[in-house]
């Protein structure tokens, strides 16, 4: 396939044959029709939106951000975005007034996207410069989120202050998440994403959900600042996740119940998430009587007990593993000192060689 436009390279092997010239395997692609493939070919296969699934790739971003990028009009960005959500090769994510785009993720549209990407030079000029004015709006959004937590930094670091340091509890996680990797991650409320990067290491994929369209934007901040591809996040609501059961192996729940009507009914959502034999742990506070977090800080719940969440747990139809706590330190101490609690879940589910969950027997 060879295009007009001087800035973006043809599809073309070393050899000048066309890279699609084994078949659809070229790009991993199999088990499309004959119709979803030319649809997506189509779609792909103009200049302006091949520059588009490129900076997809690069994660999650708006109609206004590819205007900027690519200096293009919002009605003309917005109908390339229309023809390839339609194709299949990027998907669409609302959040709030916004609406975040990203290259499709999973089935054969999902790796013929990541195809196309990958058979275009990396070093052409027009792609150098999108990716100089992605790194330019990019930091624009860096410097923005550093204006909000800057404007909200006294409560959060007065609430620091209460309790164990974040350093312990970060470790704790790690812990009792063990050192073994794990295929996906799942983090809800996941607030600045930073159980993402502190688990990069651990995942070959993650999810952060969260209903804070500012917290998601600080988040993506995070992601970007560390280059990690291999997260995302997008906007949802706690109680009703909209993601496939059984797709995590490990989903984290930290510092988000307390903000809760109903903990329980978050933790069944969560645990519907889980693969046979995934882990679900969450991370919050012991009981306490801080009034004011209630009053100040939107805490629906004073802490919870271990017995409290172990029930949850259960309900949710998993095996309570690991309880830890985690006093606060001396330095803090006094009567307003907070305790951070561990729980860690396991589904109890195997996996049999056929594919088909089975409960685990003792």
């Amino acid at each position: 396939m060879t295009t007009n436009n001087p800035g973006i390279s043809s599809l073309h092997d070393d050899a000048g044959r066309p890279a699609s010239a084994g078949g659809a395997s070229a790009f991993g692609v199999g088990g499309l029709s004959a119709e979803a493939l030319v649809a997506a070919l189509r779609a792909g296969g103009e200049p302006s939106r091949l520059r588009i699934l490129t900076l997809l790739e690069a994660g999650d971003l708006t109609v206004k951000d590819l205007t900027t990028v690519l200096a293009q009009s919002q009605p003309r960005i917005s109908r390339h975005l229309k023809l390839l959500t339609e194709a299949g090769l990027v998907d669409r994510f609302p959040e709030g007034a916004w609406v975040y785009y990203r290259l499709a993720e999973t089935g054969a549209l999902g790796a013929m996207a990541r195809g196309l990407v990958a058979a275009l030079d990396p070093t052409d000029e027009t792609a150098a410069r999108d990716r100089e004015r992605l790194a330019a709006v990019k930091r624009g959004h860096a410097e923005r989120t550093a204006a909000y937590f800057a404007e909200h930094a006294g409560d959060w670091e007065r609430l620091r202050s209460l309790h164990v340091e974040e350093a312990r509890v970060e470790e704790a996680i790690r812990e009792a998440l063990g050192e073994r990797p794990f295929g996906a991650l799942l983090d809800v409320g996941t607030g600045t994403g930073r159980l993402l990067t502190l688990l990069a290491d651990r995942y070959d994929r993650a999810v952060g959900v969260d209903a804070s369209h500012d917290m998601l934007t600080a988040a993506r901040s995070e992601l970007d600042r560390a280059g990690l591809s291999r997260a995302r996040v997008q906007q949802g609501d706690l109680h009703a996740l909209g993601l496939p059961r059984d797709a995590f192996d490990v989903v984290t729940i930290h510092q988000v119940l307390h903000y809760l009507d109903d903990p329980g009914s978050a933790i069944r959502e969560a645990a519907r998430t889980l693969r046979p034999g995934g882990r679900l742990l969450v991370v919050d506070f012991a009981p306490h009587d801080l009034e004011f977090l209630r009053e100040s800080h939107a805490h629906r719940r004073l802490g919870f007990a271990h017995g409290e969440i172990a029930r949850w747990l259960e309900q949710a139809g998993l095996d309570l593993v690991e309880t830890r706590d985690l006093p606060p330190s001396p330095q803090i101490g006094g009567d307003g000192a907070l305790t951070v609690t561990l729980w860690l879940g396991r589904d109890p589910r195997l996996l049999l060689a056929s594919g088909t969950p089975t409960k685990a027997t003792t």
